[in-house]
This record gives structure tokens, sequence and C-alpha cells, in this order.
């Protein structure tokens, strides 16, 4: 029976790449001379420290369009709250979502269920697996999939005829 998995992965080498030319072009720029700004890839996530909010939201915009650029997904961080840090600084942190989330994943089978498109759709650890008669039928899942937001990023990985 014809099948593929729903499931939501990082490519962390595109994000060390996006987070590396972040830095650079905050490097250069006229509006962040004289003041701290970093932006570090640490093992859950992203630290972020800002001088002030305005240039937290100018970093968070300019590694956005990093991301982008790379094909990441900004869906695919969880941004903390901000906090203060020392000389009216900014602080904030995002962790990298790996994975679908049991909660997500019962989202994404209820949509399919209320599809009424005949296939099986179970989750198995941090994906989805789908599975139909037709090929014709998950192909239609998929579209339907992409046009639903779920908040996470999705990709479908190990189509099997």
């Amino acid at each position: 029976m014809p099948s593929f998995d729903v499931v939501s992965k990082v490519d962390m080498q595109e994000v060390d790449n996006a987070v590396n030319q972040a830095v650079k072009e905050i490097g250069t720029r006229y509006d962040f001379k004289g003041t701290t700004n970093e932006v570090e890839l640490v093992a859950e996530g992203l630290k972020i420290l800002a001088a002030d909010e305005y240039k937290l939201k100018a970093i968070k915009e300019i590694l956005i369009e990093k991301l982008v650029r790379r094909q990441v997904s900004p869906k695919c961080f969880n941004y903390g709250a901000e906090e203060n840090a020392s000389a009216g600084a900014v602080r904030q942190k995002a962790t990298i979502v790996q994975g679908i989330s049991k909660e997500k994943g019962k989202e994404i089978v209820k949509a399919i269920k209320e599809s009424k498109l005949k296939v099986q759709a179970q989750i198995m650890e941090e994906q989805v697996r789908v599975a139909g008669k037709k090929i014709d039928d998950l192909q239609a899942v998929m579209q339907l999939l992409k046009q639903k937001d779920f908040d996470v990023e999705l990709q479908f990985e190990n189509m099997r005829s």
C-alpha cells in the first residue's frame, strides 16, 4: 500500500550559515555601530543580545531574511520572552523546533480525516504516516496539508508505492 511520512526537520547546517551571514551583516550595518549586538547558535537554539528593543527587532528581521534565503522556515523557531540585560540591553532566546509534537500530530490527523479522503493517518513518534490505496489520494493529502497552517514547517518524505 502506498504511503509517505509527514515530518518537520530543520537543516542545522543551513541555520548555521544563516546565523553567520546575519552576524556579518550586523557587524557592517551603520545603525549597529558602537553597540553590543550578538547572535549565537547554541545546542538548544539561538541566543540574541541587542542594545535595545528596536535593535532586537532589526536583528530578528535580518535573521529571518537570511533563513528564508537559505530555504529554512522561520516557523522552526519558538521565541522566548524578552529579558532585560545589563546597561539597558535586551536578551531573547529562540528554541529550534524539530519534529511534530503530539498535539500538532493530532491536528494533522484530524484535518486528514475531515477531508474524507480514503487514507489512514497515524502518529509515529515525531512524524505522521499517511497510507492509502491510491497515490492520487496521497497527493491530495499533501496539497491539503500545504494549504493549512499548522504553525510548523512540514516536509513529505519516504513516498512508497
